[in-house]
């Protein structure tokens, strides 16, 4: 049987190490008949490419993984095209694995997720099941937001809450295999024609909602998104950015993550969908911010975070713009 090709993107940022430590625990998975792993490790002008490309000699890492200096920090979607760009002009693929630096495979986490593509040729986009760094599991995947979400995730009340329950967006997964909405990028295989079909992320996302933009995309395109748990990957969330860092004092979030929020809405359901998320989120959170303070825990708040939903809402005329699709893959 001819082998399957497979081509694992890295994007790294100031994660030399972490990045160094995800490519030795691919190694396992090469030694598997039948299948030809290929890495491609782009580094988002961050500096770190000498001290990533240092490693793969000492190791002697050639022949499989390749390093690739982006001329700029484009974010997670625009790293992984210029991937899977390099990846049609100089080898074969048939799936691309996106993998996070501080990431690191269990041994067989590549071959499972390739036996699921290939018995469900339906299936465009397939994650695994993560565990934390004291081996516990972190069984996590995620429906789309919504104004129900929107409203949930801020008031977080009681019965309120368990009414609201079927459009939370995190969702603790069974250990069996399950259709899903979307999963996170930090271990995600995608099939390459959808990849072609749908041209890769939209790099108008710096980070965040860029793999949910991505799986609403393939949905409408007809392809389903697959938890598949013996797929297991050990995931250190948040070492990049520092903004999803679990078991964390709340951080006030970036700029850009409200940006790719609001660009979500508006792209993919209009800007009268949009208001309403906005006041579902705001009005939410106000109640909720104010059962915090009844109740003594005002330090679970994110900062700012009334204030900066505001000010990034389509309520004000200044944020109805939207960026065209980006994507190096125009072409393919």
């Amino acid at each position: 049987m001819d082998d399957t090709y497979v081509v694992v993107s890295i994007v790294s940022y100031k994660s030399a190490k972490l990045t160094v430590d995800c490519l030795r625990s691919i190694q396992a998975d090469r030694n598997i008949d039948g299948l030809n792993v290929r890495v491609v490790v782009v580094d988002n002008a961050s500096g770190d490419a000498p001290e990533i490309e240092a490693a793969v000699s000492d190791n002697h890492w050639q022949d499989w993984v390749t390093v690739l200096t982006a001329p700029k920090n484009g974010g997670f979607a625009y790293g992984n095209n210029y991937a899977f760009q390099y990846a049609f002009a100089y080898g074969k693929v048939d799936f691309f694995h996106l993998l996070n630096p501080d990431t690191q495979i269990r041994p067989g986490a590549i071959l499972a997720l390739v036996e699921f593509m290939q018995a469900n040729p339906t299936a465009g986009i397939a994650g695994s099941s993560f565990d934390n760094q004291d081996g516990s599991l972190w069984p996590i995947a995620f429906r789309f937001p919504s104004i129900f979400s929107e409203f949930e995730s801020g008031v977080k009340l009681g019965l309120l809450s368990k009414l609201l329950k079927p459009w939370v967006v995190a969702v603790f997964m069974e250990q069996k295999l399950q259709e899903i909405d979307w999963i996170a990028g930090a271990s995600m295989m995608l099939r390459r024609n959808v990849v072609e079909q749908l041209r890769g992320f939209d790099e108008s996302y710096f980070l965040y909602y860029e793999e949910t933009d991505f799986c609403l995309r393939a949905k409408h395109a007809g392809f389903s998104t697959w938890y598949v748990p013996n797929s297991r990957v050990m995931h250190i969330a948040g070492q990049s950015t520092k903004v999803t860092v679990r078991d964390d004092k709340p951080k006030r979030l970036p700029d850009y993550w409200f940006e790719s929020r609001r660009r979500y809405f508006l792209t993919n359901y209009g800007i009268f969908y949009a208001l309403l998320t906005d006041i579902a989120a705001l009005f939410g959170n106000v109640i909720g911010k104010i059962k915090r303070i009844l109740t003594g825990r005002q330090h679970d708040d994110v900062p700012n975070y009334i204030a900066d939903i505001f000010r990034h809402s389509v309520l004000l005329p200044s944020n109805w713009h939207t960026k065209p699709f980006l994507s190096c893959l125009h072409d393919k």
